[in-house]
């Protein structure tokens, strides 16, 4: 079979180096590019993948695809993690927020080549959803609370309506080990741990749901989704929930990081979301049932529990 191509669009963020870091470990053979918005792409990214490609790429304006055309050619899967995905940056500049979360150049840009034939797997957000009950499933409403879930919602509609050929993910939050290039925002699972490591009491949600999916889980999605499209050839229009299999509050993912390093509970005071403003309203219990993706993909998520272990397992304590 000859060399495939994966370009993954914001590829120098925290899923965005992990996705590059599983097609270069893939047995299939790809030939890899990403896309990057800060200068000068991070070097210790081109170091540890010295095959990798890097093209700087604009996502409002398009500015930087054509050079992805003519030095790399049409890729055979597009892996989009690029977004504004600070609820609270989208709530502070919602234009901003559209233009780069709604990739409406990179679809035309995927829709130049003469056949549609790239799959474009997007990530989206549990965020669509109101956050009224348990375990959405795919086919619920989508009612977002924040500027942020609305411009996902707009992503969707639009790849749908424009594109014939893609998966869209509805990731919970992502956690798992650093990077290859340590990215400079705050990793949930090390964030926690290294406040209780200090012995501070902090404040932790007791009303707020999700499904944290563990890194390398989401990373297997894509890789399968890849390669059912490589060997099959049939194109997809796939909307799947992907989430870990654990419904659990702000408290609860604290009080595992303490049981597995053994810091006291007491540290972890329970308090209602309704008592901070963050700026932004954030939706109450957005878990999501994940029946779907199991069957169409054939992932099992791993537990919250052992995807915190195994991402405690790669911070050295100093």
């Amino acid at each position: 079979m000859s060399r495939k191509r994966a370009l993954v669009v914001g590829g120098s963020g925290y899923l965005g180096q992990h996705v590059l870091q599983g097609f270069s470990e893939t047995q299939f053979e790809f030939d890899l590019a990403f896309t990057h918005h800060s200068t000068p792409p991070p070097q210790a990214l081109l170091t540890a993948f010295p095959h990798l490609l890097a093209f700087h790429v604009d996502l409002k304006t398009g500015q930087g695809f054509q050079a992805i055309s003519s030095s790399f050619g049409q890729p055979d899967v597009v892996v989009n993690c690029a977004a504004l995905s600070v609820p609270r940056a989208c709530e502070v500049d919602p234009a901003a927020a559209m233009s780069i979360n709604v990739p409406s150049s990179l679809v035309q840009w995927l829709l130049s080549f003469e056949k549609n034939s790239t799959l474009l797997i997007h990530l989206s957000t549990d965020q669509v959803y109101e956050g009224v009950k348990s375990f959405y499933k795919e086919e619920d409403e989508t009612v977002p609370v924040n500027v942020y879930g609305k411009s996902k919602v707009a992503a969707e509609q639009f790849i749908s309506e424009n594109y014939p050929n893609f998966a869209i993910l509805r990731s919970s939050i992502i956690f798992g080990p650093q990077t290859t290039s340590p990215v400079p925002k705050s990793l949930p699972i090390q964030w926690i741990d290294g406040v209780l490591f200090k012995g501070n009491v902090v404040d932790f949600f007791h009303d707020e749901f999700r499904c944290p999916v563990y890194v390398k889980d989401v990373v297997s999605v894509i890789l399968a989704l890849s390669r059912k499209w490589i060997t099959e050839g049939k194109q997809m229009q796939l909307l799947l929930n992907v989430g870990g299999p654990d419904r659990v509050s702000r408290v609860q993912m604290a009080e595992t990081v303490a049981d597995i390093r053994g810091y006291n509970h007491s540290l972890i005071k329970s308090v209602s979301a309704s008592s901070v403003d963050r700026g932004v309203k954030s939706p109450a219990d957005i878990s999501m049932d994940i029946t779907k993706l199991v069957q169409a993909v054939g992932v099992s998520p791993v537990s919250f529990k052992d995807g915190v272990r195994l991402t405690l397992a790669s911070v050295a304590k100093s």
